[in-house]
């Protein structure tokens, strides 16, 4: 009996490298996009530290990026001038970004809570209006709060420039989104049941829940009411009461008659930036652990 020996069939793929998909060659092209948006955006905050380091006199003579020997110097001068008022500034704009910052992500986010979580009549028109109140810029509503807040006599006080930025379109419309999806609506029927009262319920349940949007909330709000400068200059007269962009306006004014001044005003100005980054630092945490609740989660 002849035995008929069939060979296994030779695989083609054996010896033979995995076939590698090529890389489009305009993959490059986001990168470099990138590359360039953030060389644009951090060349300026480049040359202010190394200018800040630099004397009134050298500091037009040569345009190099080179860091000079004044630094100390600058933030000393800046310090002495005018019996310290830059620091005055600084506190100034500490109260308005934080204090209200905080007013403005509590409110946001009871009220963006109120929206997503209760149905009332009316709710989509207030809603709706919110969206077309994030759409008009912040410069167009200066002179009429100014007008607004001087027929109750608050101009040229810190009212002025608190009261303003308390309420934010954009963060009850954040706080609004991030509720609906971070608040699940059987917790809340749960805790009506248990015979909670609405506000024990927004501050013991969902309060936490909502606390890395609020986190946002708030820093937005702190970093927008920091960089303002049309409404405090509009609704300020008193130097005492200015921020610091205000403060640093009127020295870089000064500084045409006196141009040693444009040296302090740019070591100012890298102050100024320092609080901004210390607080990015600090409070990216909540989005970390937001992140990492949401990959437990799922």
């Amino acid at each position: 009996m002849t035995a008929l020996a069939t060979e296994a069939p030779v695989d083609d793929r054996r010896g033979r490298q995995p076939h590698r998909r090529s890389r489009p060659r305009a993959a490059w092209l986001p990168t470099a996009v990138l590359l360039i948006g953030a060389v644009y955006c951090l060349l300026p905050v480049a040359w202010v530290v190394a200018a800040s380091t630099k004397s009134g006199s050298s500091l037009f003579t040569t345009f190099t990026f080179a860091p000079g020997g004044d630094f100390f110097a600058n933030v000393a001068e800046l310090s002495s001038y005018s019996g310290g008022i830059y620091w005055k500034w600084m506190l100034n704009t500490l109260l308005y970004a934080g204090v209200g910052g905080l007013l403005s992500a509590f409110v946001s986010g009871l009220s963006g809570y109120t929206l997503a979580k209760f149905r009332f009549a009316g709710r989509n028109v207030i809603f709706n209006v919110l969206l077309a109140g994030v759409l008009v810029p912040g410069v167009t509503l200066a002179i009429p709060q100014y007008l607004l807040l001087a027929k109750v006599g608050l101009t040229d006080t810190y009212w002025a420039v608190l009261l303003p930025n308390i309420l934010s379109p954009y963060g009850i419309y954040l706080a609004r989104i991030y509720a609906a999806a971070a608040v699940p609506d059987t917790v809340v029927e749960a805790a009506r049941t248990d015979g909670a009262s609405e506000f024990r319920i927004f501050g013991r349940v969902a309060l936490p829940m909502m606390l890395p949007g609020l986190v946002t909330v708030f820093l937005f709000q702190f970093v927008a009411i920091w960089n303002n400068f049309l409404l405090p200059f509009v609704m300020l007269s008193d130097d005492n009461k200015f921020p610091v962009t205000v403060g640093l306006f009127t020295l870089l004014n000064q500084g045409q008659t006196l141009p040693a001044l444009y040296s302090v005003v740019i070591t100012g100005v890298l102050l100024s930036i320092v609080p901004l980054i210390a607080l990015f630092l600090t409070l990216q945490r909540y989005w970390r652990l937001d992140l990492v609740s949401g990959a437990v989660k799922g």
